[in-house]
């Protein structure tokens, strides 16, 4: 094999690789601008060596997201994807150059943001919502119908519309519901999502309908594929205009342009504004405007001729990563934490980045003392970018995972289908401290004053194994623990015998078993009233409950299970915790019954915490995000755009007294 054929194979097989990770995974390696300079790369190479052109013209298309599970349809019009650059100069020169091939006092060409989501086309057939499809290889793609129609903005028909049309958007994820997602899979312990974009692309590509119901996806529409009459439209202003019209979510900026440098100005304020947007945008979308002159310019293979995508640089910054630390979840899951030289990024101060596992340490070599570049991914989570070789300290070492842990006396295996370690010792104290402060959390049975030191000191002192042991220790036990008082071993052993009291949705939640949140463990408590009958549930009867899938019911199952958790439930009934429903379950004929809330603000005579408990007695359900499934925002001072959603979706609004009021009747 000749030079030139291996790094045409060195620089192919990188897209492939990439490609795969991009589209079809929707868990990139690489930040998007390393990927477009690797793309352009091999587009450079084949145009300065022809006699690889044939042999590369898989690559000509778009990136292929089709995966298995979906049923593939092809798009009427091909769904390209965009040129795009990161040069006001290459730009400039994009944009005069169509301003000298029209000499038209009309010309004109449209800005509007860049959404950093999943491409989608919308098929609409005399005015009504047919299918929806994913832009695949540009010629077809998987059909994500039935997870598209969980987009409550979604118009379903649309009056005084084409016979046919195909509408093109983009699916995204706002920044609130992938910090909640990822808030989370933090608390389960799993693997975090690396930005909106990708928790986007794999939400819509569950095949899990239980658990896209639970992810809030949106939508917002710019464009038209094909449409019949073909003459419907003639410009991209009417169908901004139409669309608008119609009642879809439209680019909330838009801006018309005569000449590159106005454009280039409007660039420049959507780059201010961006920073202030609640959802991910990645640059500019500059096309001409006229259809006509659109269709004069034509398109190559892979995207048209007369749009261009500006993509802005992401703020980065170099820094030194200083230690690599180790977080062990309440499950066992280990996700290494880079310290590093606290650094100004983006408007806030940077001192931490997630690793993710132990494979993304060894792909790019990072080493304690190692210069790093650092970003932040989806402009969000901070992320090690690379390393500055040139700056490696003479005894920077690599990075031995197996061996970083044998160290701290942690024993762990890798799990053999994902890239996590886990602990294997159920009795390593980090882990019983995990799931000892989880379940005295807040969210769970409240135990307060019950924080890490302590939880540290009664491991070491008492060996405490799991927190049934809690419940077997006396004042005079806690009075020997370092720095505590009378008073203060009397709060805290009056907090746990009080404790046993608590709503048994707080103790299913406390138990920790995986997958099981706190809005879970109330379901699962309202339908089976006891925790007895909640361990002799089958696969069957638990999955029949809304909001539990498939992955929650199996884990369920096998957490009951276990013969140390049997051990620690029957500890608990000795103890005297409270194992059934303390609630009447709620008549029909309750008002409130199996209507949805969200709650926002602030109230006079309550917390949320405590109006959710009112709902939820009443038989109610509380949400955390607005849709067309909501029947009342209750509403107090400093709403935000939670309010703004209701209003436009119509939903019942209620301030404190029309609660109150409602309760009552």
């Amino acid at each position: 094999m000749t030079a030139l054929e291996e790094e045409y194979k060195r620089l192919k097989e990188a897209v492939v690789h990439h490609d795969n990770l991009y589209y079809k995974q929707a868990n990139p390696e690489i930040d998007d601008q390393a990927y477009d300079r690797l793309k352009k790369d091999l587009e450079a190479f084949v145009e300065k060596h022809p006699e690889f052109l044939q042999v590369s013209l898989e690559l000509s298309t778009v990136g292929d997201d089709r995966i298995e599970g979906f049923k593939s349809h092809q798009h009427r019009m091909p769904m390209l994807s965009l040129d795009n650059t990161y040069s006001m100069d290459e730009f400039k020169g994009f944009a005069k150059r169509l301003e000298a091939q029209f000499k038209d006092p009309n010309f004109l060409m449209t800005i509007e943001a860049k959404m950093d989501g999943v491409a989608i086309s919308l098929t609409y057939e005399k005015g009504h919502f047919t299918r929806a499809v994913t832009r695949g290889n540009g010629t077809e793609g998987d059909d994500v119908t039935q997870n598209v129609l969980l987009i409550d903005s979604l118009p379903k028909r649309l009056p005084n519309a084409p016979e046919f049309m195909e509408v093109r958007g983009e699916i995204y994820m706002r920044h609130d519901e992938f910090e909640r997602i990822n808030t989370l899979r933090i608390e389960q312990s799993q693997e975090t999502y690396k930005n909106p974009r990708n928790l986007a692309a794999g939400t819509l590509k569950l095949l899990d309908y239980d658990e896209a119901q639970k992810r809030n996806l949106n939508i917002v529409v710019y464009g038209v594929g094909a449409f019949d009459p073909t003459d419907y439209f003639d410009s991209q202003t009417q169908v901004q205009s139409s669309l608008k019209d119609w009642g879809f979510p439209v680019l909330e900026k838009f801006w018309v342009a005569k000449t590159a440098d106005e454009a280039w100005g409007f660039i420049e304020e959507l780059d201010q504004l961006r920073q202030g947007f609640p959802y991910p945008t990645d640059g500019a979308v500059i096309k001409v405007n006229q259809f006509s002159q659109q269709k004069a310019l034509g398109s190559t293979s892979k995207a048209p001729r007369y749009a261009i995508a500006y993509k802005f640089e992401a703020e980065r910054a170099e820094t030194v990563l200083k230690e690599i630390q180790l977080q062990i979840g309440r499950t066992g899951a280990i996700t290494p934490v880079a310290i590093l030289e606290p650094v100004q990024l983006a408007g806030t101060t940077v001192s931490r980045a997630t690793l993710h596992n132990e494979d993304e340490i060894a792909r790019k070599d990072l080493r304690i003392g190692d210069q790093v570049l650092v970003q932040k991914a989806g402009e969000i989570i901070p992320q090690i970018l690379s390393v500055n070789l040139l700056k490696r300290p003479a005894d920077a070492k690599a990075f031995n995972f197996k061996a970083h842990l044998e160290s701290l006396n942690i024993e762990a295996e890798r799990d053999p289908s994902e890239a996590t370690w886990r602990i294997t010792n159920q009795n390593n104290p980090i882990q019983r401290q995990r799931a000892l402060l989880h379940f005295a959390s807040r969210a769970a049975m409240d135990i307060e004053n019950l924080g890490t030191s302590i939880a540290e000191q009664l491991i070491d002192e008492y060996a405490i194994n799991n927190p049934a042991d809690l419940y077997r220790l006396s004042k005079e036990d806690f009075l020997k623990l370092d720095k505590f008082k009378e008073k203060s071993a009397e709060n805290l052993h009056q907090a746990i015998q009080a404790s046993k009291s608590q709503d048994l949705w707080r103790l299913i939640h406390g138990m920790g078993i995986p997958n099981v949140g706190k809005q879970a463990a109330k379901d699962l408590e309202v339908n089976f009233r006891s925790l007895e009958d909640l361990a002799k549930a089958s696969y069957e009867a638990l999955i029949a409950i809304e909001g539990v899938g498939g992955t929650m019911a199996e884990n369920i199952r096998v957490w009951f299970e276990n013969p140390e958790h049997q051990s620690m439930l029957e500890r608990f009934k000795e103890c005297g915790l409270n194992l059934e429903s303390k609630t009447e379950a709620p008549s029909d004929t309750t008002s409130l019954t199996k209507k949805t809330f969200v709650i926002t603000g602030k109230f006079e005579s309550m917390t949320r915490e405590e109006a959710s408990e009112i709902i939820e007695k009443a038989g109610g359900k509380v949400s955390s995000s607005v849709s067309a499934k909501t029947d009342y925002l209750l509403a107090g001072t400093a709403a935000g755009s939670k309010l703004s959603k209701a209003e436009k979706l119509g939903i019942q609004i209620l301030n404190e007294a029309d609660f109150n009021q409602l309760l009552e009747n």
